[in-house]
């Protein structure tokens, strides 16, 4: 049998879902997650299993011996918080600790997942990850990306860690136990409770499944120092509501909240925020990020690491279908109950 395989954030959406794949191929795949993490996504897989969070370097350090390929899935997403602290904390502190540990490790390759918001965007063009992205007016959470992948690369180049990075777009599919936000349009449809649409907005996505693939791909065929764009297509979150409403058989939202509207929104979000010194989901910096989508161009994953994904359609009916399960067991769970 071959070395240990190490998935660092196993129980998130993508993590469990490379954790799940590796099994399922025979690998002897170890997982490392935080203590009193919701593991419900693993829980019934044949791991080896370390807890801590990447901080705890000796933790990670006992995890990695003897691995030759980590997985590295860990990412604050939190991009509404008021106080960004929390997201460089985790995206790109944690994350120098551990490519220390790993830099350290005869490893084969260090498979880190970044985002596709690391790569420069401009609406009427294809992006490559030849694109560099303008450092100027990011947010936050896109500054502490771009970081973090910084880093990684860095690290391939001045101290010989073979690592790779995968700029990976918004997954879809089963298992979203932690509810991405992404995720969370299409439960909010399936149960009823999306009142609007968001116009004008799309996003870069891919199937969870082909992204975990991606990225053992990258493993086995990947170039050190490299980063890839994981994405299958630019969907609309129109598109989304319109498919799963269509997979659970319930209606859609019967409104649109145009562009001038939600930019009028987001301004309201921003003046709470301040006002209130609370964290609001919609202001006009996520505004401005949902409005910042243009198309990309993954031909290199493609190319180079033989990725071939599936329309990203039916991994929104496969998430469709997993919330529609959810919501026949609550509602079954509730008729258990005595009166």
């Amino acid at each position: 049998m071959s070395a240990p395989k190490l998935v660092i954030g196993a129980n998130g959406f993508l993590g469990s879902h490379v954790t799940r794949q590796l099994v399922a191929a025979g690998e002897d795949v170890r997982v490392m997650v935080r203590q009193n993490a919701n593991t419900v996504s693993i829980d019934d897989l044949e791991v080896t299993r370390f807890v801590g969070d990447i901080f705890d370097l000796d933790t990670v350090r006992a995890a990695m011996d003897g691995c030759d390929v980590v997985y590295y899935c860990v990412v604050d997403t939190r991009a509404w918080l008021r106080d960004p602290a929390p997201l460089f904390h985790t995206n790109v502190d944690g994350l120098r600790g551990v490519l220390d540990v790993a830099a350290r490790q005869p490893l084969t390759k260090f498979v880190f997942t970044s985002s596709y918001s690391t790569v420069g965007r401009k609406r009427g063009r294809v992006a490559t990850e030849n694109d560099p992205i303008d450092r100027r007016g990011l947010s936050a959470y896109v500054r502490s990306r771009v970081q973090a992948e910084d880093l990684v690369l860095e690290y391939a180049r001045d101290h010989g860690l073979p690592a790779v990075a995968m700029c990976v777009a918004s997954t879809y599919g089963r298992g979203d136990y932690g509810m991405t936000p992404h995720g969370a349009l299409i439960a909010g449809t399936v149960f009823g409770k999306m009142p609007f649409v968001l116009g004008g907005v799309s996003l870069e996505a891919v199937g969870v499944q082909d992204a975990a693939r991606a990225l053992i791909l990258a493993a086995e065929h990947g170039r050190p120092g490299e980063r890839y764009l994981i994405s299958e297509r630019m969907i609309s979150n129109a598109e989304v509501v319109r498919i799963a409403a269509e997979e659970a058989g319930v209606p859609p939202p019967s409104r649109t909240i145009p562009v001038p509207a939600l930019y009028a929104m987001g301004a309201a979000g921003t003046l709470k925020a301040r006002l209130r010194g609370t964290d609001e989901r919609l202001t006009l910096e996520s505004v401005r990020l949902m409005r910042a989508e243009a198309d990309v161009d993954c031909a290199k994953a493609r190319r180079e690491l033989h990725w071939e994904p599936s329309p990203v359609q039916e991994s929104v009916r496969e998430a469709a279908r997993f919330w529609a399960d959810m919501r026949a067991a609550r509602k079954k769970a509730r008729a258990a109950q005595p009166d």
